[in-house]
Formats: C-alpha cells, sequence, structure tokens
C-alpha cells in the first residue's frame, strides 16, 4: 500500500526526501563543523584550538582529551562568560555521544563565536581511534 503510493506520487515523495536532506545538512551547519579525531589533533597542534569538555565532573576525571577545559553541559549558560577570550580562535566540543555538543555550538556561534567545531561521535570515537585520555 504504501510502496504503490509512492510510485504513483514518486515527486512528491523525492522532493519531500530532498527537503529533509536539506533541512539535516542546514542544522548541522548551524552548530558548528564535526571534525574527527583527527582532525581535532591538527586544529589543535597547528591552530591553538581550545577542547571544551560538556560531559559532568565524574565522567571527565575518568578521561579527557589533553588540556581539555571541563564545562558541562548543564552549565554552559552561566560559564559562557569563560569563553569570550576564544571568539576568533577554534572551540571544539566533546561530549559523550556528541548529542550535546551540537547543541552547545548553536549557542556559540549565536554568541558571534567564529570558529565552532564539534567531535563527531563525541568522546566515545576518540575512544575507539585508540587515542589517548588523561585521568584526573
Amino acid at each position: 500500500m504504501f510502496l504503490e503510493f509512492l510510485l504513483q506520487q514518486w515527486p512528491l515523495a523525492s522532493a519531500l526526501a530532498v527537503t529533509v536532506l536539506l533541512l539535516v545538512l542546514h542544522e548541522s551547519k548551524r552548530s558548528g563543523n564535526a571534525v574527527t579525531p583527527q582532525q581535532l589533533t591538527n586544529l589543535v597542534n597547528n591552530q591553538q584550538a581550545t577542547v571544551i569538555d560538556l560531559r559532568d565532573q565524574v565522567d571527565f576525571r575518568k578521561g579527557h582529551i589533553v588540556d581539555a577545559i571541563n564545562i558541562p553541559y548543564a552549565k554552559l549558560n552561566e560559564r559562557i562568560g569563560e569563553l569570550d577570550d576564544l571568539r576568533e580562535r577554534p572551540v571544539i566540543f566533546v561530549c559523550k555521544l556528541g548529542q550535546f555538543s551540537s547543541a552547545a555550538g548553536k549557542q556559540l556561534l549565536a554568541k558571534g563565536f567564529k570558529q565552532v567545531y564539534r567531535l563527531n561521535g563525541g568522546i566515545g570515537e576518540w575512544q575507539a581511534s585508540q587515542l589517548p585520555l588523561v585521568k584526573a
């Protein structure tokens, strides 16, 4: 039944699919560019990017990226002023799986930050790439 509808209304179904795809792409750009662990390393080493870890303090202490600053996502709004000096530098958000870094990226871009990135897949992707973590 559904397949028959799609075949009969293929122009509408195609338009819907394209619209959804464009919406997803637009939303992902509004939250900053997604980077791989290797790209994150390059940004830190070559452009003095700052890594902001959005996980809670307990998870942060279990293991985080070297020199990352811990600002839990729940406290980002009240601590966003701490990041004012980074407006012109690359800022990379990291969370557990990538879900909070997107929302945090939107907040910083809305406040005028120029270079906002998010680690695709979060700290889980970093660990899957077998990259080192610092334990505090």
